[in-house]
């Protein structure tokens, strides 16, 4: 994900307009926090923890169960502003709604039914006058960093966890996507939520780091891109961190797999979202036996989508978040095509709305095959057998999901154990998510995972209690 500390915020106290990315038309605007407001904020947050950590879990999931509740009554305003000012089409955004809603609800459920474990001290020797048990205890302050590309289900995925951990939250969200977390913020506030608990930030680098020093935060969720990864590291001191940091997503396609759904999920899975999801498709390796069928397919596909205003109905990929970002992705089609990749489809654009492009014969050592692209983007390769696909999908420095088509279940289980990647989808693109499950990559800057649960316990700390008979 290639987003910054710094995004399009000034450093100085003012008002940012919020843009919408297909039309450029002024969909809200935010305050900014400036620089001298910061005491202003730990103050805040660190009341936060005190009332956060005093809530009752039956009450920290109650105020978790109405809020979500209260999104899924008014879904369509959340997701008209996830299409206002992310661009996503209408139906990718009713769909985030929905994922929004069921993460808080699992974070409900997490802040009732995870609170320890009994420990069998007496099964030791030694100890056997001994019994007691650990609870989950708050942390106290996380700073939450989240990007545009999700900007509901993402700040939901790290408020929720560490709402029903009993923490306080200091949020900032994307610069450019503020609007939904702001929503979410206040129907958690209407929900019960005390209002100390979740502070909003809204500013450039210098408020970032800031907050990120202080000694009062005692954790770090972050969302986005590596380099900025590499200075919330640097910047966080001995802090808790969970970061996801992108990825440059595999699938295998086999001989033996069912073509069709193969295609129909990997159309899906590289074009949703414009391509600027994190476990979107980005290389496809399919067996050289099926290569043909599988391009003709695949194109026929691609070119039966939609692109164009992401309100309507009817379209399926929309703009890019920001013209800068259209650019980035075409530079890199361009020199890709300078070094002799093919273009099969696409690779124009207009404004923000980049075509669905598909590329062969990509150099392996261009950006485009290397970095993660973020854009409505998707290589093919031939490959000769399944070791050969399983070689070229480690081949990056980073992973978060990969996936393969096959009917050989030995195929299948062989494939996941041997690709390092935080997920293996089989029968699925790397896409799939369920907001349940540990979500988290390998290799490079990956640390920590999110789904629910695996938050909840990152953004929690046992504590032993043990009693001598």
């Amino acid at each position: 994900m290639s987003e910054t500390l710094t995004a399009v915020l000034p450093t100085e106290t003012g008002v940012l307009d919020v843009t919408s990315p297909f039309d450029h038309r002024t969909v809200g605007s935010i305050k900014l926090t400036d620089l001298d407001e910061v005491a202003d904020v730990l103050a805040t947050a660190r009341a936060g923890a005190e009332a956060s950590a005093a809530l009752s879990r039956n009450d920290r999931g109650r105020i978790l169960d109405r809020a979500a509740q209260s999104i899924e009554e008014r879904s369509e305003i959340f997701a008209r502003t996830i299409v206002n000012e992310a661009g996503k089409t209408i139906r990718q955004a009713r769909k985030e709604v929905l994922r929004a809603v069921n993460t808080l609800r699992l974070s409900a459920a997490e802040a009732r039914r995870n609170a320890g474990e009994v420990v069998p001290f007496d099964a030791y020797e030694g100890s056997e006058d001994r019994q007691g048990w650990f609870s989950r205890e708050p942390l106290g302050i996380i700073l939450a960093i989240t990007p545009f590309n999700d900007p509901l289900n993402l700040v939901a995925h790290k408020v929720g966890p560490a709402i029903a951990g009993g923490n306080a939250v200091v949020l900032k969200p994307s610069a450019l996507t503020p609007l939904s977390a702001q929503l979410l913020a206040e129907t958690l506030f209407e929900a019960g939520l005390p209002d100390t608990v979740l502070t909003l930030v809204h500013g450039g680098r210098e408020v970032a780091r800031k907050i990120l020093s202080a000694p009062d935060v005692r954790m770090v969720s972050f969302t986005g891109g590596f380099s900025t990864g590499e200075d919330i590291a640097r910047t966080a001191g001995l802090k808790k961190l969970a970061m996801d940091l992108g990825g440059n997503a595999p699938v295998i396609v086999m001989d033996d797999a069912d073509l069709q759904k193969a295609v129909e999920s990997c159309v899906s899975g590289a074009f949703w979202a414009a391509g600027q999801n994190c476990v979107g498709v980005q290389r496809i390796l399919v067996h050289s036996s099926v290569y043909q069928e599988f391009k003709t397919r695949f194109l026929a596909e691609t070119a039966a989508l939609v692109l164009g205003d992401p309100s309507d109905g009817k379209t399926d990929v929309g703009p890019m978040i920001t013209a800068g970002a259209a650019a980035t992705i075409m530079e890199k089609i361009r020199l890709a095509v300078d070094a002799g990749a093919v273009l099969l489809a696409g690779g124009k654009s207009f404004g923000n709305l980049v075509q669905p492009t598909v590329a062969e014969a990509v150099p392996e050592d261009s950006r485009l095959w290397q970095e993660e692209a973020f854009g409505p983007l998707v290589m093919l390769r031939p490959v000769d057998s399944l070791q050969e696909a399983v070689d070229v999908a480690n081949s990056i420095d980073f992973s978060l999901h990969a996936g393969i088509f096959t009917s050989s279940l030995g195929n299948a289980m062989g494939a996941a154990k041997q690709i390092q990647a935080g997920g293996v989808m089989i029968n699925d693109s790397s896409d799939y998510r369920f907001d349940g499950m540990p979500f988290g990559g390998f290799k490079f800057g990956s640390l920590g995972r999110e789904g629910v649960r695996f938050a909840y316990e990152d953004m929690t700390q046992p504590k032993v209690i043990c009693i001598k008979n």
